[in-house]
C-alpha cells in the first residue's frame, strides 16, 4: 500500500513538472531586438507593452534596406489608430490601425519542442529555465516562440512572414509593470493629427525608412 502511494505521489508530481502553454504578463517593458532572414531590416528598440488596455508602445532605431532610421509608434488598438510620432519636432501622424491585438502568449494548441537552460546550470542564479514551443500560424506559417518556465517572460520569437522570410526577435531587460503609463498615452500634440492612409502591422516595417 505505501508503494502505491509513493507511486502515485510520483507520477503526480511529474505530471506537474510537464509545462503548459502560458500567459506572459500584462503589463511588460523592457527591450527587443528584431532581425530579418532576407537581412533586408534590423532593429533595436525599447517597448511598452499593456495588454489590459491593448496598448504597444515602440520606440525603435535600426537599419532597413541598408538605410538607417528612427521610429516611434503608439499603436492602440482598442481605438483602432497608431500615432507615429516625432517628439523632437512636435509632430504626429495618426492612422487607421487594421490589425487585432493578440496577447503575449503561446497559443494553446502549441507544441513543446523542449526545455533548456540558458547560461549555466552548475550553479545557482547562474542561468535561467526556458521552454521552446512550435506550431503554424492561421496561415500555416511555422512559429517558434520561447519563454521562461517560470513567469512567462518571453525570450525569442520566430515566425515565417512574406516580405521578410524568418523574423526573429530577442527579447532582453524585461521588467513586469510599467514605470511610466502616460507613454501609452498620445502626446497632446497629437490631438490635431489627420487621418492618413490605413496600416496593417507588416506595413510597419516598410516604413522604417
Amino acid at each position: 500500500m505505501k508503494l502505491l502511494v509513493v507511486l502515485v505521489s510520483f507520477l503526480a508530481a511529474c505530471k506537474a513538472q510537464n509545462p503548459e502553454p502560458c500567459t506572459s504578463p500584462a503589463l511588460l517593458s523592457g527591450q527587443l531586438t528584431l532581425a530579418t532572414q532576407n537581412e533586408q531590416l534590423w532593429a533595436f528598440a525599447r517597448y511598452l507593452y499593456d495588454a489590459l488596455g491593448q496598448r504597444i508602445r515602440l520606440q525603435e532605431m535600426g537599419f532597413y534596406q541598408n538605410k538607417s532610421f528612427t521610429y516611434d509608434a503608439l499603436l492602440l488598438y482598442r481605438e483602432g489608430v497608431m500615432y507615429e510620432i516625432n517628439n523632437q519636432e512636435s509632430t504626429c501622424k495618426k492612422r487607421a490601425l487594421r490589425a487585432d491585438f493578440h496577447p503575449m502568449a503561446v497559443p494553446r494548441n502549441a507544441s513543446l519542442m523542449g526545455q533548456a537552460v540558458l547560461g549555466s546550470s552548475s550553479g545557482p542564479g547562474q542561468g535561467v529555465l526556458v521552454n521552446t514551443w512550435t506550431g503554424h500560424l492561421p496561415d500555416n506559417a511555422r512559429y517558434l516562440v520561447t519563454v521562461t518556465e517560470f513567469g512567462c517572460i518571453p525570450i525569442s520569437t520566430s515566425y515565417r512572414t512574406q516580405p521578410f522570410g524568418w523574423m526573429v526577435t530577442s527579447f532582453f531587460n524585461n521588467v513586469i509593470g510599467i514605470s511610466d503609463p502616460n507613454q501609452l498615452n498620445p502626446p497632446g500634440f497629437c490631438q490635431d493629427a489627420l487621418h492618413e492612409e490605413p496600416i496593417d502591422f507588416f506595413s510597419l516595417f516598410h516604413m522604417m525608412k
